[in-house]
């Protein structure tokens, strides 16, 4: 009897801890800022207290918000073969039925790419440059003068220099699923918009997790795809659910939740703070660059794995 009592309260203190995080937080929607912050006190109101917001008139200083449409990128680096996700349906790095599904990652001409984009070329699959571990300064050095290595203030903020400079461009219909990094991110529309949902680290007991059989796409001779599983991978713990049609039936403790969503335009700024969870969609074409800074493995850090742990056991019970 002691123990269910035990379990119970546990169960009721991880359902309140979300509604009064929130409260605490006062985080209806994403603010935004007219200019860039200090260092000081971009760290003091923004990245301690982990909230997210806009900031505008932060990178209109960059050549790449005036020079970059498909014709100049089809020009400067339209030669080179760089890596493009490719998937049936437009979702990489997701749960398709009972699998983790990875893209195929595809090593193509970049003018073959803006060829899609433009629909100059049609295909029934969905393309996406989006690899990361720094593919901006890897794959695309060329672009590199165009924006900036790192962001001044936010690099003196934070005492370091970005893990990872990245650089995005795709279709309308690629879709980042729901889920959550690592880093102190920093969104740079450069042109088009990108559409983010958002939950703080907070709404972790509402926010459902299962294992995955890793697996990958591969398109056959026909042109087909097919799901080849990676059998020596480890099980991938994936979010199954989709917050823009979530299945309340399966998962109704997602019903508790309560998103914030934002749209960043050509011109602005997210910071989307570490451990945040974010679903994205974008416009045709949008092109962006985002900055990783490895978060603090703090006090913070170590509360949010208790919270996921205490979440866990509290599924398996």
């Amino acid at each position: 009897m002691a123990e269910g009592a035990a379990l119970r309260a546990v169960r009721g203190c991880l359902a309140a801890f979300p509604r009064e995080a929130r409260e605490l937080g006062c985080v209806e929607s994403v603010p935004y800022l007219d200019r860039p912050p200090s260092p000081l006190e971009f760290y003091r109101e923004w990245v301690s207290p982990n909230k997210p917001c806009i900031i505008r008139n932060a990178i209109g200083h960059w050549p790449a918000l005036r020079k970059w449409t498909l014709a100049y990128l089809r020009e400067v680096v339209g030669h080179k073969v760089v890596s493009v996700a490719v998937t049936p349906n437009g979702y990489a790095d997701a749960v398709f039925h009972d699998r983790f599904v990875m893209p195929e990652e595809r090593q193509m001409p970049f003018m073959d790419f803006l060829d899609i984009v433009e629909k100059k070329v049609t295909s029934p699959s969905v393309f996406y440059v989006q690899k990361q571990c720094s593919n901006l300064t890897e794959e695309f050095p060329e672009l590199i003068c165009d924006v900036q290595p790192d962001i001044p203030w936010m690099s003196e903020a934070l005492g370091k220099k970005p893990d990872a400079v990245n650089f995005w461009l795709g279709e309308s219909a690629a879709v980042t699923s729901l889920h959550k990094d690592h880093y102190e991110n920093l969104y740079c529309v450069i042109s088009g918009e990108k559409r983010f949902l958002l939950h703080p680290p907070s709404d972790r007991p509402f926010i459902p997790y299962e294992l995955y059989q890793a697996a990958t796409y591969k398109v056959s001779e026909d042109g087909s795809f097919e799901i080849v599983d990676e059998k020596t991978a480890e099980k991938v713990p994936w979010i199954p659910l989709d917050p823009l049609n979530p299945n309340l039936e399966r998962y109704p403790e997602y019903a508790q939740a309560k998103p914030l969503q934002c749209t960043v335009k050509a011109g602005e700024m997210l910071y989307l703070p570490s451990l945040w969870f974010h679903h994205v969609q974008q416009s045709h074409g949008c092109i962006a660059v985002n900055y990783w800074y490895d978060m603090e493995y703090d006090l913070k850090y170590s509360y949010y794995q208790l919270l996921d742990c205490l979440t866990k056991a509290m599924k398996v019970l």
